[in-house]
């Protein structure tokens, strides 16, 4: 496999064209990197069409998960979508928060960074931003997020450790996250381990379950909470551009699972603080004039 900088030109190259494909491409493959399968179902994606705030024109078809789903978004809440590529989850969590709210997008993509402006400016949402940058260091300053969101980026990014520090970094205290990504339980074959092809498809980057949440824990969070999680199968006609036919029966039948899984945690923060916060907005809601409160 590559240096990590040529892992991320690799998928800087791979999602550039991406942005420009169709949905349906996209769908049908591992991430939108792969050559389509000729079965006809979503590998990895979920179903966003119910979804409140859900916007077309930015779904890409490239997610895992419903990380905003599981976000426990407020009104008014800042959050952070890592890896926003078109906009989908950014204008999914712009619903939350309201127009009080503020989003911001982060992606190192050029391409997807103009696709997901035009479709911000398309709906007239002044509260949603989109920044140029890598999510392993973020174009954002410390403690300004109350909620950070990703959908199935993480596995693409060389160091996680790095990652997940950056997202304590620009976590507020007692904010947390809510991130889907692709997880290993067993290991892979050498030949879908070493594939470009395979890291740009989220599945060759990704890192064994425990040790995911190891580094979650390690990085400073608390409450860890798996949201949710489903297993994915890689087609055969996918596997077998890789692997002869007895290695992918071998495979199929190994033991091996590629999972996609949506992690929720807290950055520690004052919990007495905000018991005083939350007493004082009760007063203040409840005090009238004559009463001794105010």
């Amino acid at each position: 496999m590559k240096n990590d900088k040529d892992l991320k030109n690799l998928v800087k190259e791979r999602y550039a064209r991406i942005a420009n494909q169709e949905k349906s491409q996209n769908a049908a493959s591992c991430c939108g990197a792969t050559t389509p399968t000729n079965k006809v179902y979503n590998i990895m994606m979920d179903d966003y069409s119910e979804t409140s705030g859900y916007v077309e024109d930015a779904d890409l078809g490239l997610g895992c998960g419903l990380p905003t789903h599981f976000a426990s978004i407020k009104k008014g809440d800042t959050v952070i979508d890592l890896g926003s590529g078109a906009g989908n989850d950014c204008f999914v969590a712009r619903h939350e928060t309201g127009p009080e709210g503020k989003v911001i997008g982060i992606d190192f993509t050029p391409a997807m960074i103009q696709k997901a402006r035009l479709n911000a400016e398309k709906l007239a949402f002044n509260n949603v931003e989109f920044r140029e940058g890598d999510i392993d260091d973020m174009p954002v300053n410390d403690e300004v997020a109350d909620v950070v969101v990703s959908n199935c980026v993480l596995n693409l990014v060389p160091d996680k450790e790095k990652v997940i520090g950056e997202i304590f970094r620009v976590l507020k205290a007692g904010g947390h996250f809510s991130i889907s990504d692709i997880v290993l339980v067993g290991d892979l074959p050498q030949a879908l381990k070493e594939d470009a092809e395979m890291y740009a498809g989220c599945v060759a980057g990704a890192i064994q379950k425990e040790a995911y949440l190891e580094q979650i824990e390690k990085s400073g969070f608390q409450n860890i909470t798996v949201q949710k999680e489903k297993s994915i199968s890689i087609p055969e006609d996918i596997l077998g551009k890789y692997l002869l036919p007895e290695e992918v029966t071998a495979f199929n039948q190994g033991g091996t699972g590629i999972y996609s899984i949506t992690v929720y945690a807290d950055k520690p923060g004052n919990s007495e603080k905000k018991q005083k916060i939350e007493i004082s907005a009760i007063q203040a809601t409840s005090c009238q004039e004559g009463s001794g409160c105010c």
